[in-house]
């Protein structure tokens, strides 16, 4: 099987999307599955290797941090051609995505997409709403040319199928329980951000951007009750266009750390207490499953991929969307209670580990196989008919 993947999000950046990228592309080296995948260069320029092939791009205006590929179709067309794919992996519906798509219907390539980011709740954050029903019919003219769409929660699956996608299946995420464990716990955080050992630690790790609810989480954090804020710290991890901002306002219960990686941030979920998950926009939501693993039990909110994750009263809590109210009484709830936040803990560690990253690949190349089996007898059959 020959696979070849656009995407317009790639290592080095980070996010959920290219840590979800990097291990599918080391499950297809590890499984002897040839791939070419077609992603946007970085700021610090990345040279192309034998399997990735970059485009030059740009930032795009309204979000540095993601970036526009400049593409050229008949460029890629010729890698294409030499490298013979069986099929066709579409992870972004834009810029590279719509090159795969007419790379597919010229030579008859099957094709598979996958949806990440739910555009439409974007939207909202950015006084946008009118433009909604463009952009679904556009999604939905993008998916019906593909085989199957691969979503990463029953939550997004709904709503892509009442938005009229079709062909909708589940393609979920793993964890690396051994890189993310509460084995990882360091006393030498405190240490290094000057917190007292006698506080809990609440963390977030995400993007600092508006899609984030950003909003809900500090406002419930500054309404804590007395006796629960005398008690917690907020570490804050991550960038984005919020950032420079939020961080204006410098306050001695609120550490903002930026962009953590690999070991460093592995130790940060581990020596925290509790992980504060506000976001109501997501697809999936890996931070929160990496913290589960870590051994930390999860507020976060009834809305989303967090409710494949999340258990209420399980290993976390699930509150309203976008109610202040609600997520303070969460976080309340646990700070108050120590036996009720241990025992989350415990059992959020338990539900993490079940969750190993070769099962979710395995499922997924099995379905690639079920559409070039399909795509196969199609073929036999139409040319039966001549």
């Amino acid at each position: 099987m020959r696979i070849a993947l656009f995407t317009d999000t790639f290592a080095p950046q980070v996010n959920g999307v290219t840590m979800t990228l990097n291990r599918l592309v080391n499950y297809w080296e590890r499984k002897g599955i040839e791939f070419l995948v077609f992603a946007p260069d970085d700021a610090e320029r990345v040279e192309d290797t034998d399997h990735i092939r970059r485009v030059l791009s740009f930032p795009f205006p309204l979000y540095p941090e993601c970036r526009i590929p400049l593409s050229r179709y008949a460029k890629i067309e010729k890698q294409l051609l030499e490298f013979k794919p069986d099929l066709l992996h579409l992870v972004t519906p834009f810029t590279l995505g719509l090159i795969g798509l007419r790379f597919g219907q010229r030579h008859n390539v099957p094709m598979v997409a996958s949806y990440h980011t739910n555009f439409d709740q974007y939207l909202d954050y950015y006084r946008l709403s009118f433009l909604k029903k463009m952009l679904w019919s556009y999604l939905n003219w993008f998916h019906s040319n593909c085989e199957r769409t691969y979503c990463p929660s029953s939550a997004t699956k709904e709503i892509l199928e009442a938005n009229g996608i079709p062909n909708v299946e589940i393609w979920s995420r793993g964890i690396d329980a051994s890189r993310y464990q509460p084995q990882n716990r360091n006393p030498h955080i405190r240490e290094k951000y000057g917190i007292d050992d006698s506080k809990l630690l609440l963390l977030y790790v995400g993007r600092m951007a508006p899609e984030k609810d950003i909003d809900i989480l500090l406002e419930s954090f500054h309404s804590l009750p007395q006796d629960v804020a005398d008690r917690v710290h907020l570490m804050m991890v991550g960038d984005g266009p919020l950032m420079s901002k939020i961080q204006q306002q410098q306050e001695t219960s609120i550490t903002w750390t930026g962009f953590l990686r690999g070991r460093e941030l592995a130790e940060m979920y581990a020596s925290c207490d509790l992980f504060v998950f506000p976001s109501s926009t997501e697809t999936f939501g890996n931070v929160a499953l990496e913290a589960m693993a870590s051994g930390l039990p999860v507020v976060g909110v009834e809305a989303g991929g967090v409710l494949d994750i999340v258990t209420h009263m399980k290993n976390g809590l699930l509150c309203h969307a976008r109610s202040v109210e609600s997520f303070r009484e969460g976080i309340a709830l646990l700070v108050r209670n120590d036996n009720l936040r241990l025992q989350m803990a415990h059992f959020a560690r338990i539900q993490a580990v079940r969750r190993d990253w070769d099962s979710v690949f395995d499922r997924l190349a099995k379905s690639y196989l079920s559409v070039l089996e399909i795509e196969s007898l199609g073929r036999e059959a139409f040319a039966a008919l001549k």
